[in-house]
């Protein structure tokens, strides 16, 4: 009789941090009444106790028992830390949760088994909270800790259910190829705590684990790691913030914890080169795209046309050509494309391969010169262009033309510009004109004068001012753009001091999925951001560190962290908040902001 009450006193303590868990405690019974049940369940049992040491590796059982009838609502989240090969087997009996392993544990080791997340009560479906299990097939518990974040690199968002890996093998081919020694999927918050764990050093990494096998895929996750090796030194106990399960909109309390690391996610791009797809999309247009960035092209030559006839152009990562055939004669049915390029072969190494592409017109398209008259349009006789002028953006950027094909001829000259002042009388006006450097079709034509409300501004193409690779000269086009008038719209100015490198900023929306405006710059300036809605805006600064003008990802095996990025803050908000018909001016450091980083 003593030994039973010594076991259901040592049951009680250890189970306490499970039922009087922050924001989810739980109460010894039901409501009663008509009232719905709001409340999770919650633990009453386990066997073996928590704690327990000298596990047997082989056919070993955990048994949780509920308070109630439950049911297993996202079977992923029942997580084993170190992970196996295969995942626990858990099943429903009664009011119990019966978790099994399917091969062999490892000796000598401490495991903890998550189940945050994965069970609800089986009538109402309220979920369970969580609870940390911890165990060991050996003599002696490991009971060190590490906790951190797992942050998206462009947006700094939290990242859910990432998979958090820890490795006391510090080679950088352990990720890809082995098994953690210790494991946890983030929260809501992007937090993660590993508990449990050996006095020693460890490489940190997490990954989206898109296929669940707790490896790193380079092709289908997404990645984070700490550039230096890791030593947890925070001793586990029941009553850290840190171990505790949370309501995850309580953020007071999830925003206390302690962090550790800051990992910042990314997506790699591919290192082993090799030419991936090519196409043909009209009658002298074709592309070929390669499968890692900065792609090496020694020569590019099409069968029955000179070099001085193919326009080629690369897009800003280099992955990707684009190939016309500048010629108006007749284009084949097929186009033999030759591309003697750097590929990766089976050492890693990039070597010379010859690839000769047969290129065919797709099925539903034709070549040209062999179609009906009845069947063709007018779009495929003429130079085809897009003119437009978006009045929130026209002061930046100007009217943007852009051409379907490159253009062999141009009379920039004969575009008329013109604007009306609020009486009606016209005037005549200037512009420059700008072609892109990333896209030959594309061009910024921008009024030099500085333009006013309540001015309708109009930019002419006469006829037959292009005339592009097919022969085909333009039709003439009108566009009339007038800045945005209504009173109720706002403007932020951003002063930028400190400006001691290059970098990208961008005005975001509250929900930061949309970049409303963007400027590149490497000097201490003003920058005007005009026409805003009233509401909450994000700005964000991104650190140019290779002067390329785009936000870099990073490199695991090269040791490269994705291009800092900060939003900054506004009286310890990461939004400005902007209302209705003002004039909002903010000074940021930018040395200043990314030293505290």
């Amino acid at each position: 009789m003593k030994r039973r009450t010594v076991i259901l006193i040592a049951a009680t303590v250890l189970l306490l941090p499970v039922l009087l868990t922050h924001s989810c405690a739980n109460t010894t019974q039901s409501p009663t009444g008509g009232d719905k049940d709001t409340i999770p369940p919650f633990i009453i049992d386990i066997k073996p106790l928590p704690g327990a040491t000298n596990v047997p590796v082989n056919k070993a059982k955990i048994v949780f028992t509920f308070d109630e009838f439950v049911v297993i609502k996202n079977p992923k989240n029942i997580f084993l830390s170190p992970p196996q090969a295969k995942a626990p087997k858990a099943r429903i009996r009664e009011k119990s949760l019966i978790i099994e392993f399917e091969e062999p544990l490892d000796s000598n080791t401490t495991y903890t088994l998550n189940l945050t997340n994965a069970l609800a009560d089986n009538n109402e479906g309220n979920l369970f909270p969580g609870y940390t299990y911890v165990f060991s097939t050996g003599s002696v518990m490991d009971s060190l800790l590490l906790t951190g974040k797992v942050l998206d690199s462009k947006t700094l968002s939290p990242i859910k259910e990432a998979t958090v890996l820890l490795y006391k093998d510090h080679a950088d081919s352990a990720v890809f190829l082995k098994r953690p020694v210790a494991a946890i999927k983030t929260d809501d918050w992007g937090y993660f705590c590993l508990p449990y764990l050996a006095d020693t050093t460890y490489r940190l990494y997490a990954i989206k684990d898109a296929t669940g096998n707790n490896i790193y895929d380079p092709d289908s996750d997404q990645v984070a790691f700490v550039d230096s090796l890791v030593r947890p030194v925070v001793h586990v106990a029941d009553t850290l913030p840190e171990m505790l399960k949370y309501d995850m909109k309580d953020t007071l309390m999830c925003e206390a914890r302690r962090v550790d690391y800051t990992m910042r996610m990314f997506r790699e791009k591919p290192s082993k080169q090799f030419l991936k797809n090519s196409g043909r999309t009209a009658d002298r247009t074709a592309f070929v795209s390669f499968q890692a960035q900065n792609a090496w092209i020694d020569s590019l030559w099409i069968k029955g046309y000179t070099a001085d006839e193919l326009i080629t152009q690369f897009n800003i990562v280099h992955d990707s050509l684009e190939i016309w055939v500048n010629n108006s004669r007749p284009a084949p049915d097929t186009l033999h494309l030759y591309v003697n390029y750097r590929k990766t072969d089976s050492l890693g190494a990039l070597v010379p391969k010859l690839e000769h592409l047969r290129l065919t017109m797709p099925q539903g398209k034709r070549v040209l010169q062999k179609t009906r008259r009845s069947s063709i349009k007018h779009e495929d006789t003429t130079c085809v262009f897009k003119l437009e002028a978006k009045p929130e953006t026209v002061e930046q950027k100007g009217y943007e033309l852009e051409f379907t094909q490159p253009i062999i001829y141009e009379h920039f000259d004969s575009l008329v510009f013109s604007y009306l002042d609020p009486k009606q009388k016209e005037y005549k006006g200037k512009v420059t004109v700008q072609q892109d450097t990333l896209n030959l079709r594309r061009y910024s034509i921008r009024p030099v004068d500085k333009l006013l409300a309540g001015y309708e501004y109009s930019l002419k193409v006469p006829h037959h001012a292009f005339r592009d690779i097919n022969g085909f000269w333009s039709d003439s086009t009108l566009v009339k753009v007038t800045l945005p008038t209504d009173e109720t719209l706002s403007s932020l100015t951003a002063v930028l001091e400190g400006v001691d490198r290059k970098i990208i900023v961008d005005l975001l929306d509250e929900k930061r999925q949309s970049v409303l405006r963007s400027y590149i710059t490497e000097k201490n300036c003003s920058l005007s951001f005009p026409y805003l809605k009233e509401g909450k805006y994000s700005i964000r600064i991104t650190d140019d560190g290779n002067r390329n003008s785009i936000v870099d990802t990073g490199s695991l095996l090269e040791h490269r962290q994705p291009e800092a990025v900060l939003f900054v803050k506004v009286a310890d908000s990461e939004y400005i908040q902007i209302p209705a018909s003002a004039e909002v001016e903010q000074t940021f450091n930018i040395k200043e902001l990314f030293e505290s980083l």
